[in-house]
Order: structure tokens, then C-alpha cells, then sequence
């Protein structure tokens, strides 16, 4: 089964995204709280929140803290090219989900040499989240694929109208950021991309 990954965007207040998260948690497979604004209190308390709204902690991936991961019993980490490198990070949590964030093949690569339980290549398509960045593209996400020991997830500019071409890649599943949670109705948005990704064979 392909995975869903939805990413927080920083744009909701913390009751707005729990409604949102406890909403769609029933079609995505992982949530990301990528917060970047919070502070270690404020993530730990939006990471009880979505627990106690009926998201599973398995479900829960926080964005560079291994701390607050470790103290708010969510599943997994994502550790972007400042974090820790996975490796050291594995020594310190080796219970945690964890994943990488990687823009070139050679990093997929290094992310599954250093034992990172999955990569997050991107951005694949222009992103609203990215302005003025090139996007990498279907051959260099295809590439990437290739060269990853480890599950790679695509993130950017992805819609159910093009996640089709992008898992064809071999891709183990699409991130999405703005898609869901700018939707005018997540639930309905979260069920296209569901259904995009089911059509894949």
C-alpha cells in the first residue's frame, strides 16, 4: 500500500490543525508536525492534543525534534540536513520511525546507508511552499528512487491528478502539505489523494 504523509503548514492555530488531523487520520497514514514557529512546549502540547482527539501516537511524526518526539510518545522523527544525521539519531531514539529530508539522489542514498527508516525527496513539482526553487522533477525523483535502500516518499506540488505519474516512478507514497490542509474541505481532499494512490496498480 502506498503511504499518504500529510505535513502541517504552519498556517492553522493549534485547535484548528487538531480538528483538521483528527478529521483526515482515517486516510492518511502518517501526520508531520511541522512547526517550526513552536516551541518544544508548544509541540509538546499540540502533539497531546492530537493524541487525546483520537490520533494515533504511531501516526505522529515530529519535524526535527527528537526530544519532543521522545517526551510526547509520538512514533517518528523527521530530521531535515541540519538534524542529526540518522545514524545518531538511531543511537539516541532507537524506538522512533525515523525519517529524512533529502533533495538529491546521493542523499537518499547516504539516508539509507545511515539506517533512516524512509527519505522525503522533493520538490518534486513547482510549490507554493517554495518559491523561486527549482522543482527536481519526475526523472530525478525516478532517480533518487533508484538509488534509495529505503522507502521514498515525494513531497511537492503533488495533486491526485499527478500522484499517479509520481508513484509510477517507484515512490512509496506522496507527501502533501497545502492540498489537504488549505483545502476548503481537508476530508474530501484527503479522500482524492486516497483514491489517486488506490488507483495505482
Amino acid at each position: 500500500m502506498k503511504e499518504i504523509h500529510l505535513i502541517s503548514d504552519g498556517k492553522q492555530n493549534p485547535v484548528q490543525f487538531v480538528q483538521l488531523a483528527a478529521a483526515v487520520q482515517f486516510i492518511v497514514d502518517y501526520i508531520h508536525l511541522r512547526e517550526k514557529a513552536m516551541s518544544a512546549r508548544e509541540l509538546i502540547a499540540l502533539t497531546e492534543q492530537l493524541i487525546i482527539a483520537g490520533v494515533p501516537p504511531a501516526k505522529l511524526v515530529i519535524n526535527d525534534r527528537i526530544d519532543v518526539a521522545l517526551a510526547a510518545g509520538a512514533g517518528g522523527v523527521q530530521l531535515a540536513w541540519h538534524s542529526l544525521p540518522p545514524a545518531a539519531a538511531r543511537s539516541v531514539a532507537p524506538g522512533l520511525r525515523l525519517g529524512r529530508s533529502v533533495h538529491a539522489p546521493e542523499e537518499a542514498a547516504e539516508s539509507g546507508r545511515q539506517e533512516a527508516d524512509f527519505c522525503l525527496f522533493g520538490h518534486v513539482f513547482p510549490s507554493a511552499c517554495k518559491p523561486g526553487q527549482r522543482e527536481r522533477g519526475l526523472q530525478q525523483l525516478a532517480e533518487a528512487v533508484r538509488c534509495s535502500s529505503i522507502p521514498l516518499i515525494a513531497i511537492g506540488g503533488i495533486e491526485p491528478g499527478n500522484a499517479g505519474k509520481v508513484l509510477a516512478t517507484g515512490a512509496s507514497g506522496i507527501a502533501v502539505m497545502s492540498g489537504i490542509c488549505s483545502a476548503g474541505d481537508p476530508v474530501a481532499a484527503a479522500t482524492a489523494y486516497r483514491s489517486a494512490v488506490q488507483a495505482v496498480p
